[in-house]
């Protein structure tokens, strides 16, 4: 199911597939002019979804250079319209993920699709590649929370060295969920290969007023030349 979510069309179109009964796939598709080259999974942090501007803006600058987004909302969020997800949430909004990665394939038709995820949902993202090297051609992690605020003994990367799906992870220099310093040191133990892009002065959330006009086209011309090398 298809419908227009703006009359410009600019913010993309709503998307649904229920193929998976356990993982149904709700979020935005944005569409390319003409043949799209490669398809991009984006979704949202704990306490967002998938309407978060961060995703909106990134969705338009990988659309503007010819890739298809789909933009989707974790099962989580699905089921509820506020709040984090529960324990136990990892293996179905993962699902989600894998449910999402196909239907764009289904949708668009596109052979490389790609997953990027902010926050909770790129913890998830590359959960699920870990386990499941192969499903996507590489990561764009979003602000990965590395460690609770304030409490950096909490690492929640033991799947880390298991990671064989190269990642881009971006990360601002003022996130308390883990300096860019920790963030390197934790890259250290991923296999695949890895990128840092720091983004000075940006919090957890990335985009704000400073940079809302060219954050989005630095990341996807980064990400974009990532996978291409």
């Amino acid at each position: 199911m298809v419908t227009d979510e703006s009359a410009a069309g600019k913010r993309g179109k709503a998307f649904a597939d229920r193929s998976v009964r356990e993982a149904p796939v709700r979020g935005f598709m944005h569409r390319p002019v003409g043949e799209a080259a490669a398809g991009m999974v984006l979704t949202h942090g704990a306490g967002s979804n998938c309407r978060a501007p961060l995703l909106v803006a990134l969705a338009g600058a990988f659309c503007e250079m010819g890739w298809a987004v789909l933009r989707c909302d974790l099962p989580f969020r699905q089921q509820r319209a506020q709040g984090p997800p529960a324990r136990g949430n990892a293996g179905q909004d993962q699902a989600g993920l894998r449910a999402a990665i196909d239907a764009i394939r289904r949708a668009t038709g596109v052979g490389r699709v790609f997953l990027g995820g902010h926050s909770y949902g790129g913890r998830q993202a590359s959960m699920l590649a870990a386990g499941e090297p192969g499903l996507a051609e590489a990561l764009l992690l979003l602000s990965y929370p590395l460690h609770p605020p304030q409490r950096p003994e909490v690492l929640p990367t033991p799947h880390f060295p298991d990671l064989r799906t190269r990642a881009l992870f971006v990360h601002g220099t003022a996130d308390g969920f883990g300096s860019p310093e920790e963030m390197r040191a934790a890259l250290g133990l991923i296999p695949a290969r890895t990128e840092l892009l720091v983004i000075p002065g940006a919090g957890h959330e990335l985009l704000s007023a400073r940079n809302r006009a060219e954050l989005p086209a630095v990341v996807a011309k980064t990400f974009a030349a990532f996978v291409a090398g």
